[in-house]
Formats: C-alpha cells, sequence, structure tokens
C-alpha cells in the first residue's frame, strides 16, 4: 500500500541550512501531513535501529517490520497512527513521556483501545487521577500482580480460589516445571495441566503393575552387584571350558605372573584398572566358582554382596547353571522396575497421586486458563499503551533528525542530535562532534570525503567490559600535539567516563589560519627529515670506515724487524692550485650577489621591502590557504552517517562559522600570574637600559646604512654619496659648439 501522496498540497516551510533546503516540521500539522511530503525533500531515507542516542525501544516500536532499519514509510505509518490516537497533534512537540488519557481520542479505534487499556492499567496499579507515565507501562508485573488474570493463558496458586485448584497447580508446577506468569510467578498452562494428570495416571499405573521383590529390601543392591559381575563371571565360564579343552592352556589363561610382577613396584590402590582385568577367581580348568577361594581384590566386595544376598547358604559352588538361575529370580521384577512410567510425579509420593488423581481437577484448572486467555485481546492493549507512549516522547525528536536535521543545526547547544554520542577532551579542547563507529572498514573508505579532520579512538571504562569506537571532529585551533597513540577522556551522553587513545588521523584543514602555517611546517618537517637522514648516513659511514679500517690494521702492520718507513709524498703546489682557484671564484661569485641582493634591499624604499615580504608570504601559503577554504566549504557530515548505516538524502554541510561551534577551545583569563620556576633576569631598570642602548645601536646602523635618506639625514660614510659631478663652463669665441663636459674638455687636442 503507497504511504506517500506525492500531490503536495498541504503548504509546507522551508528553511535553508547546512547548505540544503530542509522542510520545517514544526507543529501537530505537519506532522500529520507527513504522508503528502514527497520523499525526495527528506533529509534521510533510513537509518539503524541502533547505535543512536534515542530510546531503542522506541524506534523498535517505530521499526514495523522489524528489519533493524527507520524508513520513511515507517515514519510515516507511525505519524499516521499516533495522529489518529490523539485530539490535539500538537501534544507530540512537548516530547513528555506522560499523556492525560483524556487527550486521547476515543472517536478513533485506535485511540479508543488505548483509552480503555490505559484506565485499565491506572485501576490495577491503585492509581488515582487520569495521567499514565511510561514508569507505569514499563512493568508489566506489577501492572498483572494483583489481578487474578492477565491475559496470558497461565494460571497461579493467585488464579485458583480453590484450595484443591490452589494445590494441583503447585503440585504441577513443582513436578513439571513452572511457565513464567506476566505477574512474574511460576503457573501452569493448558498444555502442562494436561501433562500433569497424563503423567499421574501412568504412574498409578505402573504401581498397580507391581512385582515384588524377591530379595526384599536387599534386591536392588543384589541387582546391582550381579549386573557389574555378570561380564566377569560369564568370562571366567569360558576361560574355565577353554582350560578343560586345552589343559597346556590353563596357565596362559590365567592371571599372568608377570603382569603382577609389572605393577608391583608401584602404588597398587591405583591400578584398580589393571587388578580388575584379571580373572575373578583363579583358572584351574573346573567350569565352577569354589565359594573359599580368594576373590579378585577388585571385585571381592560385589561379589560378596551378590553372595550374601542371592547364594543358599549351604552352596560351596556357583556354576554356570546356578549363576543364569540368579538372573532369572529377579528378571519380572526388572523388567517391572525397567518399565516405570510417570516418574515425574514420583517425588509427591503414592498416596498424594492418588489423592489427586480420585479429585481430578483437570476440568477445573482447564476452565481458569479459559478465563484467562479470553482476556489476551487486553492485555495486548496494555502493551500497546507502553507503544504508545515511547512514540509520544520520541517521535517528535526523531523527525527533526530524519526528516529534516535541525537537531545538529541548533543553536542552542544543549540540543545535539541523535547521532552526536558525546564529548571528547583533548589538547585543552572538546569536540562535541562525536559519532560512534558502527563499521571502521566503511569508516575507512568514506571519512576522508568528509573534508574534516578527524580523530579515531578506542574507548574503554572501568564500568563496562564492552569497548567503543567513536570519530570526533576537529574544527578549531592547531593541530598541535594530536597524533596516533595519545590519550584523552571521552564522556557519553549519560556522562560516563571513557579512557580515549587515538588509533587514526584524517587530516583535513581545520582553518584557514591554520592552513597559512602548514607549507612552512611541511617544509621544517622535511628538513628536519632531511638533516637526521644525513647525520644517519654519515654516522653509519663513519662507523663502517672505522670498522673497517680497524680490522684492516693487522695486515697493514710492517713485518718484525722491518725499520723501513714508506717516504712522505711531497707537497705539490700546483695539484692544488685548482683547487685553490675554484674556491676564490666561487667565493668571490657568492660575496658578489650577496653584495648584489644587499645593495637592491639597502636601495629600496622600506615600504616596498614590507610588499616583498608579504608577497613572498602569499606565494608559499596563499595555495594551502585557498585549498582550505575549498575543503572548508565543502565539509560534510554526510559520508559519515553513511558509513554507519544511513541512508542520507541531502547535504549536510559544515561551514566555518557552525564549525567553530562545534569544538570549543580552553579560554585562561587575562592575569598576572609569576611562574616560581621562572629564571631570575635582571632587574627592570638595568632591562630598559640594555633595551634603550639597543634601540640606539640599531638606529644608528640604519642611518649608516642611509636608510634615513628619505627623512634628509644622509649617511656620513662616503660611498652612500650620490652628487652630481662638477661642471666647469668654457667660453669660445668660435661659433662652433664647444662641449661643455669637463670630460670632454679635457679630451681636446692642445693648440
Amino acid at each position: 500500500m503507497a504511504l506517500i501522496n506525492k500531490e503536495q498540497k498541504y503548504k509546507w516551510e522551508f528553511d535553508n541550512i547546512g547548505g540544503s533546503s530542509r522542510v520545517r516540521i514544526t507543529s501537530g500539522e505537519d506532522i500529520a501531513h507527513l504522508a503528502e511530503l514527497d520523499p525526495k525533500m527528506w533529509t534521510v531515507l533510513s537509518c539503524p535501529v541502533k547505535g543512536l542516542e534515542i530510546d531503542e525501544k522506541s524506534l523498535s516500536y517505530i521499526d514495523a517490520d522489524g528489519d533493524g532499519k527507520i524508513r520513511v514509510h515507517d515514519v510515516v505509518a507511525t505519524a499516521q497512527w499516533i495522529v489518529g490516537a490523539l485530539k490535539d497533534p500538537e501534544l507530540l512537540l512537548a516530547g513528555s513521556d506522560s499523556i492525560d488519557v483524556e487527550s486521547l481520542d476515543q472517536g478513533n479505534a485506535v485511540g479508543k483501545k488505548l483509552y480503555c487499556s490505559a484506565r485499565q492499567i491506572l485501576v490495577n496499579l491503585g492509581r488515582e487521577g487520569t495521567v499514565i507515565s511510561m514508569a507505569d507501562t514499563s512493568d508489566i508485573a506489577a501492572i498483572f500482580a494483583k489481578t487474578r488474570f492477565n491475559g496470558d493463558g497461565v494460571i497461579t496458586e493467585a488464579s485458583a480460589e480453590d484450595a484443591d485448584d490452589k494445590a494441583a497447580v503447585a503440585a504441577a508446577v513443582s513436578c513439571l516445571g513452572g511457565v513464567p506468569d506476566r505477574s512474574g510467578a511460576a503457573g501452569v498452562n493448558a498444555e502442562k495441566i494436561e501433562l500433569f494428570y497424563k503423567t499421574l495416571g501412568e504412574y498409578a499405573a505402573w504401581l498397580d503393575a507391581k512385582v515384588e521383590a524377591p530379595f526384599g529390601d536387599r534386591t536392588d543392591d543384589a541387582i546391582a552387584a550381579y549386573a557389574a559381575l555378570d561380564a566377569k563371571v560369564k568370562d571366567f565360564f569360558m576361560r574355565s571350558k577353554l582350560a578343560a579343552f586345552s589343559p597346556d592352556s590353563t596357565a596362559s589363561l590365567d592371571v599372568q605372573t608377570s603382569r603382577i610382577e609389572a605393577i608391583s613396584a608401584e602404588d597398587l590402590s591405583a591400578k584398580t584398572d589393571e587388578i580388575a582385568s584379571y580373572p575373578i577367581v583363579r583358572i584351574t580348568g573346573k567350569a565352577e566358582i569354589d565359594l573359599s577361594a580368594p576373590v579378585n581384590p577388585a571385585w571381592a566386595a560385589r561379589f560378596e554382596t551378590l553372595r550374601s544376598v542371592a547364594v543358599a547358604e549351604d552352596s560351596t559352588v556357583i556354576t554356570e547353571a546356578d549363576w543364569a538361575a540368579i538372573g532369572a529370580k529377579f528378571s519380572a521384577y526388572t523388567s517391572w522396575k525397567n518399565a516405570k512410567a510417570g516418574a515425574a510425579v514420583e517425588s509427591l509420593g503414592e498416596e498424594a497421586v492418588r489423592n489427586f488423581l480420585a479429585k481430578d481437577r483437570k476440568a477445573s484448572l482447564l476452565d481458569l486458563v479459559a478465563q484467562d486467555a479470553a482476556l489476551a485481546e487486553e492485555a495486548a492493549n496494555i502493551e500497546t499503551v507502553d507503544k504508545f507512549l515511547h512514540i509520544f516522547r520520541d517521535f517528535y525528536k526523531l523527525l527533526r533528525n530524519f526528516v529534516t536535521f535541525h537537531d545538529f543545526y541548533d543553536k542552542d547547544r544543549k540540543v545535539s542530535a541523535i547521532f552526536q554520542s558525546g564529548r571528547l577532551i583533548i589538547d585543552q579542547r572538546e569536540c562535541r562532534f562525536c559519532m560512534k563507529v558502527a563499521d571502521m572498514a566503511k569508516h575507512n573508505s568514506m571519512a576522508p570525503s568528509s573534508g574534516m579532520y578527524l580523530v579515531y579512538c578506542d574507548c574503554t571504562t572501568k564500568t563496562s567490559a564492552a569497548k567503543l569506537q567513536i570519530v570526533a571532529a576537529v574544527t578549531v585551533g592547531e593541530i598541535g600535539d594530536l597524533m596516533v597513540g595519545k590519550n584523552a577522556v571521552y564522556y557519553d551522553n549519560a556522562g560516563v567516563e571513557w579512557d580515549a587513545v587515538i588509533t587514526k588521523i584524517i587530516d583535513n584543514p581545520i582553518s584557514i589560519a591554520q592552513s597559512f602555517w602548514s607549507p612552512y611546517r611541511r617544509m621544517a618537517t622535511a628538513v628536519e627529515n632531511l638533516i637526521s637522514k644525513n647525520a644517519a648516513d654519515k654516522d653509519a659511514k663513519m662507523m663502517a670506515d672505522a670498522t673497517a679500517k680497524i680490522n684492516a690494521a693487522p695486515a697493514a702492520l710492517p713485518a718484525a724487524g722491518a725499520d723501513a718507513k714508506p717516504a712522505a709524498q711531497p707537497f705539490d703546489i700546483g695539484k692544488f692550485a685548482g683547487i685553490f682557484a675554484a674556491l676564490g671564484m666561487a667565493l668571490g661569485m657568492i660575496g658578489t650577489a650577496l653584495t648584489s641582493i644587499f645593495s637592491g634591499l639597502v636601495n629600496t624604499e622600506w615600504w616596498k621591502l614590507l610588499i616583498i615580504f608579504v608577497g613572498i608570504m602569499l606565494v608559499i601559503s596563499g595555495p594551502a590557504m585557498v585549498m582550505a577554504w575549498l575543503k572548508l566549504r565543502r565539509r560534510n557530515i554526510a559520508p559519515l552517517l553513511n558509513a554507519n548505516g544511513w541512508a542520507i538524502n541531502a547535504s549536510s554541510k559544515i561551514s566555518i562559522p557552525f564549525g567553530e561551534t562545534l569544538t570549543d577551545i580552553a579560554k585562561f583569563p587575562t592575569l598576572k600570574l609569576k611562574d616560581p620556576y621562572a629564571k631570575k633576569g635582571l632587574p627592570a631598570w638595568k632591562k630598559w637600559c640594555i633595551s634603550l642602548a639597543s634601540l640606539i645601536v640599531t638606529l644608528a646602523i640604519l642611518w649608516l646604512v642611509n636608510l634615513f635618506a628619505w627623512a634628509k639625514l644622509p649617511s656620513p660614510l662616503p660611498w652612500f654619496d650620490k652628487g652630481e659631478p662638477a661642471v666647469e663652463e668654457v667660453v669660445c669665441t668660435d661659433d662652433a659648439a664647444v662641449p661643455t663636459d669637463s670630460t670632454a674638455i679635457a679630451a681636446q687636442p692642445a693648440e
């Protein structure tokens, strides 16, 4: 059946939050018309029942098909059901866990059923008034504790009024085990009652067929001894027959002396199994057991029990026929014992069994069960009241996190979304956007696309053996000391404290300011790694060379008695001339370059230097800042929710201003505090004198390098003098043009 009508006749209101237009659910009328809202406009299409910060029982009630997912049709069907039961749907917005039953619409079938059931619960609990709460429906046993019948088809002693009925119920429970009643007591249902009386009849019939014990009260002992000895005695008779057939084999068929010798040095009390394997009596070739002969110690006690009970006093031997005759004496008794029926009621005793059968309260008990079962629908309606109250409290909260994400974007920090599980305190900051991780493999593949700086943690607590995995978004501040293995503390929404350890970090920009310094951090890290690598390589090379020289030293030593030493090579000045020339040229070029750069900087006005400096910084940090700005604009929680099993239908972005609300950084008041361990410095007057002297020296240097020329304070140093060359005017009588330049005049030939 289609639950959603795509024809939008209802006038919806919209908000633009999280980078998307979203429907506003702000009234009972909005909830009543959810069926008319196009599914394409819903923020979420499905979410899991488990792992959210909302009562799982409420979500299981909404999940009508029990597939573990809340879907659009589940939400629409629930909205229609609960709105129909209320006179005023606006009551849903309060999120209360109680309701006045007079607010239920008795003109609606669902509302009427809930009204009657709620009133019955209040009567059963002995409550006055018309307000019912979740606390009243949370304990079904308490609701039915004072009632005879509760609709579950199970009766207890309290359900019966007749003494014989009570006794029969108690006996059935003690013999066959009870069936849990809604009141919490153990009782019996129709099946147990039928079985109880059937068992009573079978046990009584077995007693009626009783066979007298052939040896009185010692019969059972004799039977047990005979059963234990039967195979051993038959083995003896077969060995004796074989010895009579082959006398030479008698010694082999009897107990071997070597076997006894093999265990004689050990603790024979621990060798019972070995001794029991020997013949019951010695093999002589006669197929009879001499009652005066010694019996195998492992079997002696049972043999004596049987002999004293089942063997005639004047008997001196037991033949194979005698042995069979002893067994025949209690075969009938054994068959009767083995055919015992109704053993479950044997503990009642024969008199009580026959008494229950004589009074026969079976029909009366079954009638009580029928009376109880007749209230099954009313009892089911009581559970429906519990369902109603759960949905009445939590449904609007679900809508604010399903149809829209208003709870996530709410400006009130006390309001959080149902997927926000708690707070992570780490590195002097509190991360408010924390989620439980349901599937780490999915998070590994989808989390980077969220564009957020994410910290994954494993959490443990001393109050529970369970472990918890969470992911927290860091949206403000610097990276600082965040690293895998760092410890932190996590507080869930219930206030339970967990020890958290970082196991994984997804590195994305936190802020534009943080990204400004990221190139320099990377360069510093690269330089540090390069220096460390070079130092390590040189150290390894030095150690390798030293080891090689030490190992080669004995071979390089001169032969014994040899006084001659190799002649030292003379110093060749020509060999090193090229090297000195190259070094000189390199130093000259470097000096020239530095002089040119310094001269250029000195001759550049200060504000131009400032512009150059800013330009260099922008060239280095600009690309990182632009990339950070683009990523920060695209931050989206949808990939994280998708990894947890949600079906997100609209992007849910975290803008830069909103991101700043998801992480709080510690802020200390401005105080003048002294560090007791700070290094003691100079007195204040000395510091002022040094600072003033440093300033004077700095200004003097700047004046000497002619940086104050713009203020008409030229440097006194001669190489900064840029005066115009002197010009001498020459007067000529000739009309020809004569150069006035002194150089040109000097170049004229003398007349």
